[in-house]
């Protein structure tokens, strides 16, 4: 390991050396994020997934960058130029971007106009003008350096000019602080370019934009790149250069005595920096912004991934699926309690056909027939048409009825993939979308998995940041989810299976194989005895799969094997057998324990023991369950039908940068801008919202023309209403 590079990330991620340093081993040994985060919470010091990743992803960026370090250093070396003073500049260098400026000077050049003028022997002359001790005229002196391809004195002054300018382009330290000074001083300027075509005006808040850099907000970032990529806009950095040059002057400028000279090497400062590090610099901020402004657009679309994911299923409920369209009918799945389709249909309530009445008599029959418990309309095309039918239909239902729009981003990419095809091959693609959309309420986690995470589209940008950036961060949000709530070993889909820690591809082939030749396990170790996983993957995958109604109880609990003989050992102190688990005597039992001495009659450590506990309290425990249930609605809202100041309850769809979206029953989501979510200053909405959670807002503004709606969640100020 190397210890330097673990002494920065105990600082920049604020853990301990320690739990640095255990949690590379248990990596290094092989083990999972999940595992580790779940299951060696007293080695790591009871990290979560997000820092033990955040600890692998430093590290090796670490050792990647001090790969670099030491290829700089013997190719400097190699040139016999390698002294203690770059050795310790490169070692002491935090960002590649440093090391790659420290190492510009001995690079192999290209055809530049200081290599063109050392070729033709002008180098001394640039010393002799750098030196600032001349006697006598130094037009004089450039004489002597006329030759057949410098013709005159003021064309060998020009030449030593070049070297002199890339000189101070080629030093690091001048670089580095040109690039502070740039990003604190400069100011990003975007304009509409002539003749360019915005027909839609979506740039227009750019046309005549500018903002300090220090201040810009990324999802600025990525809006202003996406414009100047479609050629729509023109942009640049912008910064009062006398900055800039006084800097330089001060640095390079060592006697202010000959004014012929000082003259010459200001004439080289300037064409320095506007010919070769302003334009490289600019550069390097913009791709800085970008990167910044990539992370925060992924980090928020990872956490509305993780909120969308952890949203709580309905159970014991039969759901109608409901896809709604205007020409090829609304196509209906009814689902029973466990997501197996019963009945499939199809419905013309709206136009070109107009089949109201029968339409609400075939849905009205299918609520009978099945006693339907919950419709979910998907939010695509005629969404709000089929609401509004929807809540005239459950007016006359016979039982009672609910609704909930639900979020259909990515069920068309589902329903033609060959997954769905398998699932269902003889239904059409809309039919197999009814199926996913009702089963994304019945267990969200199990149907979203589905789908490629960037598909289910809750986030912006997502196709204006590197795609294997995001494609990596949304797997390991999905795999951290399904970890943490777990899955059942005889029903789960290879599609959920594949994110359980340790499992592959060829490991899960021999799961289904098993479950679909020899029917359900009855326990957790036959994956073992049946040479289904090795014992390293069984290690990693077990406690996250669960055997419910097999022959061991523990098998349905969160609990690893590895803790069984505690867990049965902690009964037998308590007086119970294993069909206690999760009773009221029990549970009574187990709240009173001193856990301290508990844990050292167990001999095990104090966060299993927790584990232990919650797992014999509630052994088929999901966390999803905690959670707020989804919003259900039995009739609708038109926008019409607000007022400002009106308080509604409405479900977040989307959070990003500037507010949220609150899907409040109305056509288009509203806005809660981020001035308007707290009473206090927040950085970013993701602090108060997260999407799924049911909120209280108030209408603050109404625009009919727009048919968009403005919220607040601050209490307007009585003015009685």
């Amino acid at each position: 390991m190397n210890e330097k590079i673990i002494s920065e990330l105990k600082d920049k991620l604020n853990i301990s050396t320690k739990s640095i340093k255990n949690t590379l081993n248990l990596l290094q040994e092989g083990n999972t994020i999940p595992f580790i985060a779940r299951y060696r919470k007293e080695i790591t010091g009871n990290l979560d997934e997000t820092a033990i990743r955040a600890i692998e992803t430093e590290y090796t960026y670490g050792i990647n960058l001090q790969k670099r370090k030491d290829e700089i250093k013997k190719l400097i070396e190699e040139k016999g130029l390698l002294t203690d003073e770059l050795i310790a500049k490169i070692e002491a260098a935090t960002k590649l971007v440093e090391i790659e400026d420290i190492y510009r000077p001995f690079k192999e050049k290209k055809k530049t106009k200081a290599t063109e003028a050392i070729k033709n022997g002008l180098e001394p002359l640039a010393k002799i003008i750098m030196s600032f001790n001349v006697n006598g005229n130094i037009k004089d002196i450039a004489q002597k350096y006329i030759n057949e391809n410098i013709k005159t004195s003021e064309e060998a002054i020009l030449g030593a000019q070049y070297i002199i300018a890339e000189w101070i382009s080629d030093n690091a330290s001048f670089r580095k602080q040109i690039r502070y000074l740039t990003f604190h001083n400069g100011i990003l300027i975007s304009k509409k370019k002539k003749n360019s075509q915005d027909e839609l005006k979506t740039y227009e808040i750019y046309y005549d934009f500018k903002e300090p850099i220090k201040y810009l907000k990324m999802y600025r970032v990525l809006a202003i790149n996406r414009g100047e990529e479609e050629e729509v806009l023109a942009v640049n950095i912008d910064i009062d250069e006398t900055i800039i040059l006084d800097y330089l002057k001060n640095k390079v400028i060592k006697n202010n005595t000959n004014k012929e000279l000082i003259a010459i090497v200001e004439m080289a400062i300037k064409d320095s920096y506007k010919r070769l590090i302003a334009p490289s610099i600019e550069r390097e901020i913009r791709a800085e912004l970008k990167e910044k402004a990539e992370d925060v657009a992924i980090n928020n679309f990872s956490d509305n991934l993780e909120k969308l994911l952890m949203q709580p299923p309905i159970k014991e409920k039969v759901i109608l699926g409901f896809d709604p369209a205007y020409r090829t009918g609304c196509k209906l799945a009814v689902l029973d309690k466990t997501g197996k389709p019963l009945k499939i249909a199809v419905i013309y309530p709206h136009e070109p056909k107009n089949e109201y009445d029968k339409s609400k008599e075939a849905v009205l029959k299918l609520i009978n027939d099945y006693q339907i418990d919950v419709i979910a309309i998907g939010n695509g095309t005629a969404s709000r048409e089929s609401e509004s039918f929807i809540a005239d239909v459950i007016k006359s239902a016979n039982r009672k009825v609910e609704y909930i729009i639900v979020n259909e981003a990515g069920a068309s990419v589902y329903s033609a993939s060959k997954l769905a095809i398998s699932e269902f091959p003889d239904l059409h693609v809309e039919e197999r979308s009814a199926i996913s959309i009702g089963r994304r309420l019945q267990d969200p986690l199990s149907e979203l998995v589905k789908i490629d995470p960037e598909s289910i589209g809750v986030g912006l940008y997502q196709h204006d940041v590197t795609n294997k950036k995001l494609k990596e961060s949304l797997e390991f949000t999905t795999e951290k989810i399904v970890n943490q709530v777990g899955v059942n070993l005889n029903t789960a889909s290879p599609s959920i299976l594949k994110y359980i820690s340790g499992l592959t591809k060829s490991t899960i082939t021999k799961i289904i194989k098993f479950r679909d030749e020899l029917g359900a396990f009855k326990t957790r170790k036959e994956l073992l005895t049946k040479k289904i996983l090795n014992d390293k993957t069984y290690e990693q995958a077990i406690g996250f799969l669960r055997v419910l109604n097999g022959e061991n109880i523990l098998d349905a609990t969160s609990i690893h094997p590895e803790s069984y003989p505690q867990a049965i050992k902690l009964l037998d102190y308590l007086g119970f057998r294993l069909d206690k688990i999760g009773s009221e005597e029990l549970n009574e039992k187990l709240d009173g324990l001193n856990k301290e001495e508990i844990s050292k009659y167990l001999n095990i450590d104090i966060y299993t023991l927790e584990d232990i506990i919650e797992s014999l309290k509630k052994p088929n425990r999901d966390p999803r369950d905690m959670l707020p249930k989804p919003l259900l609605k039995k009739d609708i809202l038109h926008l019409e039908d607000l007022k400002v100041g009106m308080k509604l309850q409405g479900t977040v769809r989307n959070v990003v940068d500037f507010g949220a979206f609150v899907d409040i029953g109305i056509k288009n989501d509203g806005l809660v801008h981020i001035s308007k979510i707290a009473d206090k200053f927040i950085k970013h909405p993701s602090e108060v919202l997260a999407v799924g959670d049911i909120i209280d807002v108030y209408v603050d503004e109404i625009n009919l023309e727009k048919q968009k709606v403005s919220l607040s969640m601050q209490k307007p100020i009585e003015k009685g209403i």
